[in-house]
């Protein structure tokens, strides 16, 4: 009883296993839970480089920075300093008076107390020498001890009378310094107990003699300083003035080789940044060379002010000109060949944005622009473009309430530009080694209500997130799954950003079980995608009854194609969570979640809408493989209707998916009617002879679950499916166990465990053959390699020996029979 039992039972699948082998769970997942892949969203480039670009959404048009502006050598600040108030001051009515005289005892005493024969000469030197005092000392007299010095009678009296009440609050009027004083200062001597015979305490000599070298280093760099713009500088500069004046058209390049002179010159001198003593000569020669409105110069002018140093103003124009002129394509062969990336980043790295807050945002933009050039991106790499930026983006997190709206506009253009850099190969690792996703999401979180600045986020993160490690480090972020569901609740109309979302998601639910369980642990994680897809479907639809009320408002109109892509991505994390066992009943069970989805069947077609209704379908196969309170089981004969439209389509991939659920819906006797009376088996054993394994596997599956029935085998026979299942099998069946396993399967279910004989006795010979060929263990030396080999031999254990076992047992005792 029990071999009759073995024999005459049909193949179905195992339910309630305490323990699945890995065959089966490789099974399970390719017949019914498979991932979905999709496109990346496309952006478009913008073929005009501005500040914020036309498909910008902010509303202070009128008062965000300028794109365009002119700038001219007026309008620079010709000492690079801070701008005056632009207020004169009124002058004093007060003609200041000489003291009075004071006798020794009011003698006016400094803070740290009166000079006792305790304190070095350097120090009663500092006090005599601080403002206000210096410029009113008599010449020196020669003195003879500190008593004499104090005597109201002595010269030195002369010298106290001329001192003010106070130091630091000094009424006389300052005169002009006396060349030489310093040095009569410096050389008077005053004779102290323990003082040697040269006027310094006996332990100074030391600190004597190193300042002495230190004095005599710094005069020989000044005399060398000095030698350098004479001889070299000045020259220069005579000669740029002079050509700037002549206005020919040879002079631009000329002046561009002077000015490349001139910061040669001046970096080997080591007299650039602050250095230089004549520095605001050199600076007011260069902004008057703005005025020829060539970028090329203007790019060298720019160079070297900022290798110069200038702040304030001036910086703020010097950033200015370095955006106007990298506005046009064809000056980024000039920022590859000088140091103006590096510098720009210097600049980002240095000022603050409560400071020099605009200065940063066309420093930024400038980036965003180059960076959307091949040979400039590499460059922004390797200048560590992308550590700058992290530091920045901490930065304008941290700004208080004052400068927050300049923040925002930097962070437009940084965003941007991060996401050009996200294009290269080379920045993945770099942006995970710098915790760029990290940052992100924390100006996600601060700039929330910023549609520019979140949908530039988004398109870095569906960049990076289709690369496995960008992907898993951003699936290390724990709050990113609840954040990124606030946004597409809170900007749902935004149709930029609501895609690139959707497919960041569906990138993170590919990678494993832990993803698709937190984002449907989020709060209002179904609401959100649903409401979503509601509002996105009935777009152009009339509002039926029986719709939830609480929804929001569907978004303006959009075209088609756009309303298709939020879908498409949508439905991807759908099919994607559902795989997680303990979040796919819950879906199958959703009862607005089915009937959405065949929706989008009954209101797309194939032709129009090939990718979205191939990514529900898949949705829905996986959603199948779920029996319990399932909606889909409730729906199976509505849905197997559905499914005839991507069967009868031309689209191979539309088939294949509806092939797909057909093998799911028809463990169903009223299933399997339908698709005898609708000849959707013909279909099937039809696609027995494509060339694409996943598409035999379905069409066996499908017929493995039609020969349970022993009216429908006849009908599959005349159709020639043991033949086309008997080829399917040599073909397919050395590189693919399972496929070969279940072609056994339906061998055996279409002919009633061998007890029929339906195959004829050349194909009996054929598939004897086969099986003992396969059978022998050796044969798994022709598939295995290193990284299959447990999965094959798993597969081949579990899935196909078993059956061709008992197959090739029935043959025997067929042919014997005969």
């Amino acid at each position: 009883m029990e071999t009759k039992q073995e024999i005459c039972s049909p193949f179905l699948p195992r339910r309630n296993s305490v323990r699945k082998t890995c065959a089966e769970i490789v099974s399970e997942a390719r017949q019914s839970l498979r991932v979905q892949s999709t496109q990346r969203p496309f952006t478009p480039r913008d073929e005009q480089r501005h500040l914020f670009g036309g498909n910008s959404v902010r509303a202070d048009r009128d008062t965000r920075p300028p794109s365009t502006f002119s700038l001219c050598g007026k309008s620079f600040d010709a000492t690079d300093s801070r701008p005056g108030s632009g207020t004169r001051l009124s002058p004093l009515n007060h003609k200041p008076k000489l003291p009075v005289p004071c006798s020794a005892e009011n003698f006016p005493k400094s803070r740290s107390g009166p000079v006792d024969t305790r304190m070095g000469l350097a120090q009663a030197r500092t006090r005599l020498l601080k403002p206000g005092l210096l410029t009113t000392l008599p010449p020196s007299q020669p003195h003879t001890d500190v008593k004499k010095k104090l005597n109201p009678g002595s010269k030195q009296r002369q010298l106290s009378n001329n001192l003010p009440s106070s130091p630091e609050h000094s009424t006389l009027p300052s005169a002009p310094r006396k060349p030489g004083l310093h040095k009569t200062l410096t050389e008077s001597k005053l004779i102290q107990p323990g003082v040697d015979s040269g006027g310094k305490p006996a332990e100074s000599r030391a600190e004597q003699k190193e300042l002495g070298s230190k004095d005599n280093t710094t005069g020989t760099k000044e005399d060398a300083e000095s030698l350098t713009w004479k001889n070299v500088i000045a020259p220069v500069l005579q000669r740029l003035e002079s050509l700037a004046a002549d206005g020919s058209e040879d002079s631009v390049d000329r002046l561009c080789d002077l000015c490349a002179d001139l910061h040669h010159t001046l970096a080997d001198a080591d007299m650039l940044g602050r250095r230089c003593n004549e520095r605001s000569k050199i600076l007011r020669t260069l902004f008057r060379l703005v005025d020829h409105n060539s970028s090329q110069l203007n790019l060298h002018i720019a160079e070297l002010c900022l290798a110069m140093s200038v702040s304030g103003n001036n910086q703020l124009n010097i950033c200015k000109l370095i955006f106007q002129s990298s506005r046009s394509e064809a000056n980024d062969i000039f920022f590859q060949k000088n140091s103006l990336i590096e510098l720009l980043l210097g600049v980002l790295n240095t000022e603050e944005v409560c400071v020099s807050g605009e200065a940063l945002l066309y420093c930024v933009g400038t980036l965003k622009f180059l960076s959307g050039n091949p040979k400039i991106l590499k460059l922004l790499l390797d200048k560590n473009c992308i550590g700058v930026a992290q530091r920045l983006i901490q930065k304008l997190c941290a700004v208080e309430d004052a400068s927050i709206k300049m923040a925002a506009h930097i962070l437009v253009q940084l965003t941007a530009t991060l996401r050009n850099l996200a294009d290269h190969p080379e920045s993945r690792r770099l942006f995970v080694s710098f915790s760029i996703p990290p940052a992100l999401c924390q100006v996600l979180h601060h700039y929330c209500e910023d549609e520019d600045i979140c949908t530039n986020i988004s398109r870095v993160f569906s960049k990076v997130s289709s690369y496995c490690e960008c992907c898993l480090a951003l699936a290390r972020i724990p709050h990113c799954y609840q954040l990124f569901l606030d946004l597409l609740s809170k900007h749902h109309q935004k149709q930029d950003l609501v895609v690139r979302f959707l497919f960041t998601l569906g990138n993170l639910t590919a990678k494993g079980d832990e993803p698709r369980l937190q984002l449907f642990q989020c709060t209002g994680c179904m609401d959100t995608l649903l409401q979503l897809y509601s509002s996105y479907q009935r777009k152009d639809e009339p509002q039926q009854e029986g719709r939830p009320s609480s929804r929001k408002p569907p978004a303006p109109p959009i075209n088609a194609q756009e309303t298709d892509d939020v879908l498409v991505k949508l439905v991807r994390v759908l099919a994607n969570m559902c795989i997680h066992p303990a979040v796919g009943p819950c879906l199958a069970s959703n009862t607005i979640c089915i009937q959405l989805l065949m929706e989008t069947l009954e209101l797309r077609s194939v032709h129009e809408s090939e990718e979205l209704l191939v990514n529900v379908a898949a949705a829905i196969n996986n959603l199948s493989f779920y029996q319990e309170n399932s909606q889909i089981r409730h729906n199976r004969l509505a849905i197997a209707k559905l499914m005839m439209k991507l069967l009868l389509s031309s689209s191979m991939d539309a088939m294949l998916e509806a092939t797909r659920v057909y093998g799911n819906l028809s463990l169903h006797q009223d299933v399997r009617d339908f698709i005898i009376q609708n000849r959707v088996h013909t279909f099937a054993v039809t696609l027995l002879d494509s060339k694409r394994a996943e598409m035999c596997f379905s069409a066996c599956g499908v017929l493995t679950n039609l020969a349970l029935d022993p009216p429908k085998r006849v009908s599959l026979t005349l159709e020639g499916a043991s033949a086309k299942l008997v080829d399917c099998l040599r073909d397919f069946g050395p590189a693919d166990w399972q496929l070969a396993g279940l072609a056994c399967q339906a061998i055996w279910n279409l002919t009633c465990g061998g007890s029929v004989k339906l195959l004829d006795p050349q194909e009996r010979e054929t598939m004897l053959q086969i099986l003992t060929t396969y059978s022998d263990e050796e044969v798994l030396k022709w598939t295995q390699n290193e990284d299959t080999k447990d999965i094959y031999r798993a597969c081949w254990e579990s899935e196909f020996l078993p059956a061709a076992q008992k197959l090739t047992k029935a043959l025997k005792s067929q042919n014997l029979t005969a």
